[in-house]
């Protein structure tokens, strides 16, 4: 009788983490959606079904990702998405506040769940953990120096992770989107500002969706065991690197 794989999606309440838990659920998984927002989940989990569990979990408070951890018996893939962006002052301007909230959930979350959840993804004898990082990473650009530093964090994780855990039964990857449309993300950004928030994607025809995203991530999991996908940057056709984009 074949087990069913399990995967853990943090920041599944919405965006590109609501869409790679369908994904996985699709691909077989049983998914355990991670979030503050337990309303999100709940509904999430009804439209999956069976195969979703829902864990009410903050990745940036340690103990209780640690408390979830202890309920799972067995993990074979962490996908580390929750993250975010707050606020697009310059470097001069920018309030610390915004990038310690960016700091917290966007590196200190992937490491808390990752290491909370490396002891089970081991014991699975054919662990992933995945990383969801951002073309950030790799660029600066102007009232991004917050989040470009945080991203650049998690790239960091990402990459000596790998390193630290060659010869084991433990996969790495690391996808790293470029511009992705989804309802939240730019939104939150400018503080609920809708007309800036749309301002991102004026004139694009078609910028990456969630669904893109998820796509990518669930084709880059379910490689053969012996294919590691190091590092995938996805990004639009009208998006030829972070500063140049295609507007009609």
């Amino acid at each position: 009788m074949t087990v069913q794989k399990v995967a853990v999606v943090t920041g599944a309440s919405s965006g590109i983490g609501a869409a790679t838990a369908r994904g996985l659920a699709a691909a077989g998984y049983r998914v355990a959606l991670v979030a503050r927002r337990g309303d999100r989940l709940k509904a999430l989990a009804e439209e999956i079904g069976e195969a979703a569990s829902v864990h009410e979990v903050d990745v940036t408070d340690r103990a209780a990702v640690d408390a979830f951890a202890a309920t799972l018996t067995r993990v074979d893939v962490l996908v580390n998405n929750a993250g975010g962006a707050f606020g697009a002052e310059s470097v001069e301007s920018g309030d610390p506040a915004d990038w310690l909230r960016m700091y917290q959930v966007n590196v200190l979350g992937v490491l808390h769940a990752t290491q909370a959840f490396l002891p089970a993804l081991r014991a699975s004898g054919d662990g992933t953990v995945l990383v969801l990082s951002s073309t950030a990473a790799f660029a600066a650009y102007e009232g991004g120096g917050g989040y470009v530093a945080a991203k650049a964090g998690a790239h960091a994780i990402a990459g000596t992770l790998r390193l630290e855990l060659v010869g084991e039964p433990i996969r790495v990857i690391e996808i790293a989107p470029g511009l992705v449309k989804t309802d939240e993300f730019a939104l939150t950004r400018f503080r609920g500002d809708a007309a800036k928030a749309a301002s991102v994607y004026a004139g694009v025809a078609e910028p990456l969706t969630a669904d893109d995203v998820a796509d990518t991530i669930v084709w880059a999991v379910t490689r053969p065991p012996h294919v590691n996908i190091d590092l995938l940057v996805v990004r639009p056709r009208a998006q030829a690197a972070q500063h140049k984009v295609h507007r009609s």
